[in-house]
């Protein structure tokens, strides 16, 4: 190790695995920013993955080159024969897979974990897990074994508090998933003060409540790129924006009802873009938008732009609308105030924790309350008082590191 500063391990197996499936989530986004910090950290730093049979150990050298890939500043490597033998994975999955055992510092069986470790990660290494990914019993029992500190990031405990919303299986897997940090967790970092809340009450169900620290998320600054924008979508007149995985928490439906209301008042419709890919558990509400006599016309389903284009239709729209049943800590409605533009939310805790009296809250079961809101928007325009920006004070990457690497 440098001098006395312990060395850190960062779990980079959430952004391998979403490597070709289009722009990263919120989580993702996380993980890569520990990912970019850590990198320029005086303390040494690894880098672990799990694959489909086997886990990879990078040095730094290895994790620079991984970055360097995932930024898209350098190219993938070509297949090898291992990943050519594996029929699960696309071609570009196979040329990920294979400069990861190409940059790696070792690989190894996942019955062997624990004798990789011991060989070659230095003596009070601290695991950092902030992907909600490989937080396996196999992972976490052969780091706790070996001494390391286990840092967990808990974005939130949906799957519990709302099972309903979930995928089939979903709430049972993350249910064994957080019962694991329970048990091995030295620390956890929580987003939001509302995140410990919810975790503190589940851990202490699940028989220890490991310590921690709350940090909320910095906002990344955005940078608009109108080139990027479908030409064909109606940006001339007065429209809205929502930005999501379409899938039941995130109240899709209640954004539908409302321009049916707006449909029967005066003046234009204005225009809708929902921004983002079908989820799960939604069919009655796809089924929905298919149909609708509006897609197309004044209801615009929108899958796969870049950030650029999605910050640039946000840094014009009336205002971005978030009427989510429930949120851990909730990026967009920030990022769209950091662009200038009004944020429409429900009025969920979370919200008002960090954003304050910033967005226009408005009850998430009232689809004529947001019709009337939106309605008024788009007759009388889009303004944001100076006064508002200036007090717009939004959490940063580096208040958020400064105050849990200093515990790291």
């Amino acid at each position: 190790m440098k001098g006395d500063v312990r060395a850190r391990c960062l779990d980079l197996t959430r952004l391998v695995s979403r490597v070709g499936r289009g722009p990263l989530t919120g989580v993702d986004r996380v993980e890569r920013a520990y990912l970019d910090r850590l990198i320029a950290e005086p303390a040494p730093l690894f880098g672990l993955i799990r694959l489909p049979l086997s886990f990879a150990l990078l040095d730094q050298q290895g994790v620079v080159a991984l970055a360097a890939r995932l930024a898209g500043h350098a190219p993938w490597g070509s297949a090898d024969l291992q990943g050519l033998l594996n029929r699960r994975l696309t071609p570009l999955q196979r040329r990920v897979h294979a400069d990861i055992r190409r940059i790696s510092r070792a690989t190894c069986l996942r019955a062997r974990l624990p004798a990789m470790l011991d060989r070659h990660l230095p003596d009070g290494t601290c695991y950092l897990n902030v992907g909600h990914a490989n937080l396996g019993a196999r992972m976490l029992s052969a780091m706790s074994a070996r001494g390391a500190e286990i840092t967990v990031l808990v974005h939130d405990m949906i799957p519990l508090d709302f099972p309903q919303y979930q995928r089939d299986g979903q709430p049972d897997a993350f249910e064994a998933a957080m019962r694991r940090v329970s048990r091995f967790a030295t620390r956890i970092i929580y987003n939001s003060r509302h995140s410990r809340d919810r975790g503190a009450h589940w851990f202490a169900q699940f028989g220890r409540v490991p310590d921690g620290v709350v940090a909320l998320l910095g906002i990344d600054e955005a940078h608009p790129d109108p080139s990027g924008v479908p030409h064909d979508l109606p940006t001339d007149r007065p429209y809205f924006v929502t930005t999501g995985t379409i899938e039941p928490r995130k109240n899709h439906a209640l954004l539908l009802d409302a321009w049916d209301h707006l449909a029967e008042m005066s003046g234009e419709t204005p225009a809708l873009f929902i921004i983002g890919t079908r989820g799960w558990k939604n069919e009655a509400l796809f089924a929905r938008l298919d149909a609708s006599p509006r897609r197309g016309r004044d209801i615009f389903e929108l899958t796969g732009l870049a950030d650029g284009a999605v910050a640039s239709l946000t840094a014009g729209a009336r205002a971005a609308l978030f009427p989510s049943r429930a949120e851990g800590f909730g990026l967009p409605p920030a990022e769209a105030l950091a662009l200038g533009t009004p944020a429409l939310v429900n009025d969920l805790p979370v919200y008002r924790e960090f954003l304050g009296d910033l967005p226009v809250y408005l009850a998430g079961n009232d689809s004529y309350l947001w019709a009337k809101t939106i309605h008024e928007m788009a007759t009388v325009g889009r303004a944001v008082p100076r006064v508002e920006l200036e007090r717009l004070q939004l959490p940063t990457w580096e208040a958020h590191f400064n105050k849990v690497l200093s515990k790291t």
